[in-house]
């Protein structure tokens, strides 16, 4: 027999090493972004092992922690711009914000976290591509795309939304014993909302390398807001004003509902009492607003809402000692384009003619100099803090959610939650 070739042994050795380098320097330059074909909807057991190495793949990314072109935009200070948008699937919505966002003078201080429910490769490429500032994804690791057949996802024994719960008893479906307050029972595609915003808020306040020592404010947006090219001078000159003006407000909102940017609105300050549906859009609090709200918890996890607004009015009405008061500027200069989606079901969806709507007011803004004003105006003060009543939306029943919510608050296992909540370890 004869003897094998010592030189084509080491060539053999060197190419080898050769493809698992290539593999490698592919897998860091995409940030692990296309090495998985992420797409599949099915439960076979290759798809249940592709969606274990999302899960992977994802706490591998939220490890690294990459901020991109921060060699071009850093370092990053107290006095960068922090800012995050929260996204699902509604890339048309998104490249619009992005596009927004680049136009914006004095973005390139700005490090904007994307925090994303749903890992997908189109939306994670647009990202990617963004070159005016420096940028951080990060994944919320409980979404019901990793988790598609149980808990946090729809579990194959969950009872059925509008099973009756006497029917649910003889079933002995999950959770049979707790439906909402209407009867109903939980939705994973809502109760991820929920989940996700506070996951976001932990994480960046609190774990982040780039932010858990440093004392910031963080800017609130979603995948369907739209900003005016002034949002971030005018969200300057409202911390400077209400420093010293209104030492108590803790909340500042950029966005309205209700009004347009005009002659009437364009420098003016409404302060009042932080009130959900009103001052939810574009919300900016810093770290120790944050850290009030998440010692009252237990008022966000536990309470029957999936909504993360109306939870949050739950804390600031029965938990916190200083409440939340808002300066709001009354000219948006965050804007809401989301014609569709959880909330906005319309039959007619077309996000372009609500961004032309946006852009012709904020084109006659610009025409008459409503943008970039030399001085802002305190409107309105009304400190006295309302008795509300509230009215809760159910949907927020399920004592999982209570303890996942709760979990992932202090990063272990509440005593109340024993035997209630298992997830993967590797997570």
């Amino acid at each position: 027999m004869r003897r094998p070739n010592r030189r084509m042994f080491f060539t053999l050795v060197l190419i080898i090493f050769w493809f698992t380098g290539i593999i490698f320097v592919k897998i860091k330059e995409t940030s692990f972004g296309n090495f998985f074909n992420t797409n599949c909807t099915n439960t076979d057991a290759s798809t249940n092992f592709q969606f274990l190495s999302l899960a992977r793949l994802i706490k591998m990314h939220n490890e690294e922690q990459r901020i991109l072109n921060i060699e071009r935009y850093g370092p990053i200070t107290k006095d960068t711009f922090f800012i995050t948008i929260q996204v699902h699937n509604r890339i048309a919505y998104l490249r619009h914000l992005v596009d927004s966002l680049k136009k914006a003078k004095n973005i390139d201080k700005a490090l904007l976290i994307f925090s994303h429910d749903l890992y997908d490769n189109e939306i994670n490429e647009l990202i990617r591509s963004i070159d005016f500032c420096m940028v951080l994804q990060i994944f919320y690791p409980y979404s019901i795309q990793i988790y598609s057949n149980v808990f946090p996802g729809t579990d194959v024994n969950d009872c059925p939304r509008n099973i009756k719960k006497i029917d649910a008893i003889v079933k002995k479906c999950n959770n049979f014993d707790h439906p909402d307050s209407y009867g109903h029972y939980r939705e994973a595609k809502f109760t991820q909302m929920k989940h996700h915003w506070w996951w976001k808020l932990n994480r960046i306040f609190d774990e982040l390398n780039v932010t858990k020592e440093l004392d910031i404010r963080l800017l609130l947006l979603e995948e369907d807001h739209f900003v005016a090219e002034d949002f971030l001078y005018i969200y300057k000159e409202m911390q400077k004003q209400i420093s010293f003006e209104c030492p108590k407000c803790n909340i500042i909102a950029l966005g309205t509902y209700e009004e347009k940017l005009n002659e009437n609105t364009y420098n003016k300050i409404e302060i009042s009492p932080w009130t959900t549906n009103i001052h939810n859009m574009g919300m900016a609090l810093n770290k120790t607003t944050w850290k009030a709200v998440k010692n009252c918890a237990e008022y966000f996890c536990t309470y029957d809402e999936y909504n993360y607004d109306f939870s949050l009015q739950n804390i600031n009405i029965r938990c916190l000692k200083d409440k939340l008061f808002t300066a709001l500027i009354r000219g948006p200069r965050i804007f809401h384009t989301g014609e569709c989606g959880v909330h906005h079901i319309h039959k007619n969806c077309n996000v372009n003619k609500k961004i032309d709507e946006i852009n012709l007011n904020l084109s006659e803004a610009k025409k008459h100099r409503l943008l970039y004003p030399e001085d802002l105006e305190i409107s309105s003060v009304d400190l006295k803090h309302p008795v509300l009543i509230l009215t809760n939306n159910g949907g927020w029943a399920d004592k999982r959610d209570h303890c996942l919510c709760m979990q992932m608050t202090w990063n272990k296992v509440n005593s109340k939650c024993h035997g209630v909540l298992t997830l993967p370890n590797d997570l």
